[in-house]
């Protein structure tokens, strides 16, 4: 009695609605705007969970790892604040970066680092301004062009690192850069009212943050600013969900970087359990 009902996309070339199954969108004549279905299927993938809930999981996940993998190096701390803090070796083994991997062209390093992390402050720290800028990145840019600002913002982070000579490092704290980065884009787009306070409440978080680094040891200052330049960057780049909601070219993005992800961390235990 009733049809199937028609579902509608946002064209990825024009940003007005067409069919998802159509041959070419009905605006602007591109073909195949919906992807094969592919539009759909990723659209559900991004509303299924928040990426900030995933990031967090995976962080304390391959944190816990890294002990697993060398209880014996994480049990002797090399200080009175790195108890429970993962062995280099194990660090190593799970994808870290630095001048290292990247004169020897592992690249898979670059975003395998991102959710690795050097003990309990360390991890703690990062976590919880990943839980606290996450909704809000979210919220204004979308949830796939988050996942997309926070993995860019990361392999910009230690590309710069690895680049300007930095032996080793690992941590989200480049991704985290990132977001205030792309919440100041936003402000300096958005403009007004709004606008100003969130370039104003999120500009002085990310000074304060890069000014405490360095007085804190161990702290990748040189990735924190190529994170936040990324950061901004992408924001720039990125449509706005305020004026125009994600399309399927955000989406794809965010899949693809999703796939990389993934390969990373299955390069780097191949190259060190296998190799």
């Amino acid at each position: 009695m009733f049809g199937k009902p028609t579902r509608t996309i946002l064209c990825p070339s024009c940003g007005r609605l067409t069919r998802a199954d159509a041959e070419e969108c009905l605006v602007c004549g591109r073909r195949r705007p919906g992807m094969w279905g592919l539009s759909d299927l990723f659209r559900r993938l991004f509303r299924t969970g928040s990426p900030t809930q995933i990031i967090t999981i995976a962080c304390v996940a391959l944190y816990v790892l890294s002990l697993i993998i060398d209880p014996a190096g994480a049990l002797s701390p090399r200080g009175p604040f790195e108890i429970f803090s993962p062995s280099f070796a194990a660090l190593r083994r799970l994808g870290m970066t630095g001048t290292g991997p990247w004169t020897n062209g592992e690249w898979w390093t670059l975003v395998a680092s991102i959710y690795l992390h050097g003990g309990v402050l360390h991890i703690l720290f990062n976590v919880l301004w990943i839980r606290q800028l996450g909704p809000a990145v979210e919220e204004l840019y979308g949830p796939a062009r988050f996942f997309v600002i926070f993995t860019i913002s990361g392999i910009a982070g230690f590309v710069v690192s690895d680049v300007m000579g930095v032996s080793f490092t690992v941590g989200a704290s480049g991704s985290i850069f990132g977001l205030l980065g792309a919440m100041v884009a936003f402000g300096r787009r958005r403009g007004g009212t709004f606008g100003a306070m969130v370039l104003r409440q999120y500009g002085q978080w990310a000074v304060l943050l890069f000014i405490l680094g360095f007085f804190m040891s161990g702290v990748n200052n040189i990735a924190h600013a190529g994170g936040f330049l990324g950061g901004l960057a992408a924001g720039l780049v990125l449509s706005l969900a305020e004026r125009r909601a994600e399309t399927s070219v955000d989406h794809l993005l965010a899949a693809a970087l999703i796939v990389a992800t993934i390969v990373a961390f299955g390069l780097a235990l191949s190259a060190s359990f296998l190799g």
